[in-house]
Parts: structure tokens; C-alpha cells; sequence
């Protein structure tokens, strides 16, 4: 996956609360195997509706979303961060992310950002006032920087952010255990029947 260390870019307001992940991803689209071409169905319900913000040309390569809380609540599904990363999002911020959504991101590359409910109504309300305002989130910093230059501290997972810093995903990682796992195998003791073909 995709390092993760500074993303500056637009940023997408999505001023609601206890977005689910069948909002973000409906039901109909979960079909395909492949976990690429979920971005053009992101929101669809909402899409139809021409004042959402991801319909606005100001927000067009919006980078990094600001929600209210409790995002990407509801199912398990991990197409909702599919989505989300296949449309072009880097990173989710809001005050609250479903524990399993928050996981699914963090797999895949797209970071989650929690910060206090006054810090998010900011930043939504600098991105809302002025449409295809730039922020920057800084994973090696630690911080969220606001249009108008405003810092905000996060927190994360020491083991999460390395994994992010370096792009290393659940592969990458058991590919790093590669000389100990065949070490393992070529020891350790078989029993049951040989599978050896004799002359």
C-alpha cells in the first residue's frame, strides 16, 4: 500500500453524523471481487442530490474528508474504505470512527484522524465557508493543519503509525517474517502419512 506521511490537499466537508457504511457504499455494489472501481458509486444515494458537496466542482480531488461523528457506522464491510480510497481519499477526520471502519482504513493506507468536536466543526466550517480550501494532515507530525493555519494534535496507535509511515500492510508484514517462517517450516516435526511418490 501507499506510505502515508504528509497529504496536503482539498478537503471535502461532510457536515453529518453517524454516516453508515451503506451510505457510504451501498449494498448493490458489493458484487464485484476485485477491490478496485468502488470510488464512482461513493455516496450514491446522496450523489443524486446535485447540492452534495462530492458533486461540487470546488471539491473535485478532494483528499481528505471532515465528518461529524460516529463515521462509517453500521455493517462491517471494508468496500466502505475501498470506496473511499478508490475515489481518491488519503485520509478521515472526524470527532468519532466506528472501531471496525477505523481498522478496514488502516489496512489499506487511508488514515483515520479523530479529533474533539470543536476542532472538527473548524475545520468543516473553514472548508464549507471557503469550497476547495486546502488542509494538511501530517502523520509524522502528529497534526492537522486548518486553512487558516489553526493546528490540531491527533493520537494513533504507535504500531499503526509505523505501519502507515511505511506502507506496510498485512502482507508486507508476514513478507518481512519470510527467513523465520521457512526456518519453522523446514523444522518442525510432520506427522501422518508421507505423501512422498515411490518407484
Amino acid at each position: 500500500m501507499q506510505p502515508f506521511t504528509t497529504v496536503t490537499g482539498v478537503a471535502l466537508p461532510l457536515d453529518r453524523a453517524d454516516v453508515d457504511t451503506d451510505q457510504i457504499i451501498p449494498k448493490q455494489f458489493l458484487k464485484r471481487v476485485e477491490r478496485t472501481g468502488f470510488g464512482e458509486f461513493l455516496f450514491f444515494d446522496w450523489r443524486k442530490d446535485d447540492a452534495f458537496p462530492l458533486n461540487r466542482p470546488e471539491y473535485a480531488g478532494a483528499q481528505i474528508l471532515i465528518a461529524e461523528r460516529n463515521f462509517g457506522c453500521g455493517s462491517s464491510r471494508e468496500h466502505a474504505p475501498w470506496a473511499l480510497e478508490d475515489y481518491g481519499f488519503r485520509a478521515v477526520i472526524a470527532p468519532s470512527l466506528a472501531d471496525i471502519f477505523r481498522t478496514n482504513c488502516t489496512k489499506i493506507g487511508l488514515l483515520p484522524v479523530v479529533l474533539t468536536e470543536p476542532e472538527v466543526r473548524t475545520l468543516i466550517g473553514q472548508t464549507t465557508a471557503v469550497p476547495g480550501a486546502t488542509v494538511t494532515v501530517d502523520l509524522t507530525a502528529n497534526e492537522v493543519v486548518a486553512p487558516d493555519g489553526q493546528r490540531f494534535g491527533f493520537t494513533i496507535e504507535p504500531d499503526v503509525r509505523e505501519r502507515l509511515l511505511n506502507g506496510w500492510d498485512d502482507i508486507s508484514l508476514t513478507l518481512a517474517n519470510t527467513e523465520a517462517i521457512t526456518a519453522y517450516e523446514n523444522t518442525r516435526e510432520r506427522s501422518g502419512p508421507s505423501t512422498a511418490v515411490f518407484a
